[in-house]
């Protein structure tokens, strides 16, 4: 029996701010557990340059996304900055049924919707070291004016309000130690034992 399948499968919610470098983290996750799926979310945002329908959004219009909310075919979604995004109840269903570790990297207000029916799921949220680092790293990009830069530090903190609810918080002071970090806890959770009932009837028999 390979170590992805000596537990259940478990849902890694990961939410942050823009900025905050969740999705460098995230990458970083993956890399290091390939075993771990990552779920691509649905979103009406324009596509950007160097992304891939079905690897890094599903893009769909309005009334695509519309007409999935109305069918009751997403587990969760949210309205950020303007933009709809949400997660495929048939991706949680698939992984859920063949036991597979599944990472979302989610808007906050996804994560509370996913909070209140997956008892089960691990949330984590990505902090910058502080408002002033996380304008900073906005500005690095050199992909938005001024007026895009306020309107995602205002979003900030109503989003950082939320970590409080988050079953882990982790600062992105440092790249490298918040991998470990990261790393850590998905090791963790994997050991828990009311995860574990698979390795347990193995080690019987």
């Amino acid at each position: 029996m390979s170590k992805q399948n000596q537990h259940e499968g478990i849902l890694f919610v990961v939410s942050a701010p823009s900025g905050a470098g969740k999705t460098s983290l995230c990458r970083e996750l993956i890399d290091t557990f390939p075993e771990i799926g990552q779920s691509v979310s649905f979103t009406t945002r324009s596509m950007r340059a160097g992304e891939q329908d079905g690897v890094d959004y599903h893009f769909v219009d309005h009334s695509c996304f519309e007409r999935m909310i109305k069918d009751n075919q997403l587990a969760e979604w949210a309205q950020v900055h303007g933009n709809l995004y949400g997660t495929a109840l048939t991706t949680l269903e698939q992984a859920a049924d063949q036991g597979i570790d599944l990472l979302l990297d989610i808007d906050y207000q996804g994560a509370a919707q996913l909070k209140k029916n997956c008892k089960h799921g691990v949330f984590i949220f990505i902090l910058p070291p502080d408002l002033s680092e996380l304008e900073r790293r906005l500005r690095s990009r050199d992909t938005d004016n001024d007026e895009v830069i306020r309107r995602r530090l205002e979003a900030a903190q109503e989003e950082i309000a939320q970590a409080v609810w988050y079953d882990y918080l982790v600062v992105n002071d440092d790249l490298t130690s918040a991998v470990d970090k990261i790393k850590s806890i998905v090791i963790a959770e994997r050991c828990r034992s009311e995860r574990s009932g698979k390795l347990l009837q193995q080690i019987v028999k």
